[in-house]
């Protein structure tokens, strides 16, 4: 069990979360908290952030998701505009959230729908000169207004925070890092693989679930197989996607020890990956 309470001193700088955990731990100390000590607060900070957020850009006339369509828009779309369907996937959305976003967009003269030269079925959304003036107005207040929010973290705190969220994010997004595929393996990250492993009376174990090995691939070579958990390479933790790309990138120079769990016991296995031909 982590423990939740703040490090050090007990006199320390203290936010609302702290006493929450306290209350808790009081009531329930056969429970870990600690999970909650993190999640609380990332979700109390989005609520604070994008309230700040908002506000800022209303007062340029304009609607947080309007401004996240456009700014979207004007990073991916150039001068020639882009499909409906790319914009969406940048942005997270379904087919007819996006479609309201770009209804916004039109009805305020900030996009307009173009055919698309090359197919003539498909529609292109390309930003108008109205659209690219109030980007340039807005962007300098927007930013300001981010970095306003964050003046209590040094470039180097931020630097940090920015790599931990990174490392959670990852274990989020659909496509795994380029040299985990490479390697052929398709991997599932640490918190669908706990929760694939307890459906079937198997421990918790930390690690990344093994989905497919591609035939001839460094992975094959290895012994590897669907089923199996990453679990270490030497003697660190792969409990993350983050992690096991490093470990792959050091394979390439020498061939990396990993500790797989292949139901409840425990192989290792030796993985060389080969560097890159030069083109």
């Amino acid at each position: 069990m982590i423990d939740a309470e703040p490090p050090g001193d007990r006199d320390a700088a203290r936010d609302a979360v702290d006493a929450v955990l306290e209350q808790w731990l009081s009531l329930r100390p056969d429970l870990d908290f600690a999970p909650f000590a993190v999640t609380i607060r990332l979700s109390q900070l989005r609520g604070r952030i994008e309230t700040e957020i908002e506000a800022n850009l209303r007062t340029h006339g304009v609607r947080t998701p309007d401004f996240a369509a456009l700014i979207t828009l004007m990073r991916i779309g150039g001068e020639h505009g882009v499909t409906q369907h790319r914009l969406a996937e940048q942005l997270g959305l379904t087919p007819g959230t996006i479609s309201v976003r770009i209804d916004r967009l039109v009805q305020t003269g900030l996009a307009v729908r173009s055919s698309d030269p090359a197919s003539k079925r498909r529609t292109l959304i390309v930003s108008t000169p109205a659209g690219r003036d109030l980007f340039e107005r807005v962007i300098p207040s927007h930013l300001a207004t981010e970095d306003r929010l964050l003046v209590a973290l040094s470039d180097e705190e931020r630097t940090q925070l920015a790599g931990l969220l990174r490392t959670l994010l990852l274990e989020f997004q659909p496509c795994q890092p380029a040299i985990v595929s490479r390697a052929g393996l398709d991997v599932a990250p640490a918190h669908e693989t706990i929760g694939k492993r307890a459906a079937v009376g198997l421990s918790r174990t930390p690690g990344l679930l093994v989905r497919a090995v591609e035939p001839g691939s460094a992975a094959d070579h290895a012994g590897l197989r669907p089923g199996d958990v990453l679990v270490r390479a030497g003697a660190r933790e792969l409990r993350s996607l983050s992690r096991l790309d490093a470990v792959l990138r050091e394979a390439m120079a020498q061939p990396a020890e990993i500790t797989v769990l292949r139901g409840a016991e425990p192989v290792v296995v030796q993985l060389a990956l080969p560097a890159r031909s030069a083109r």
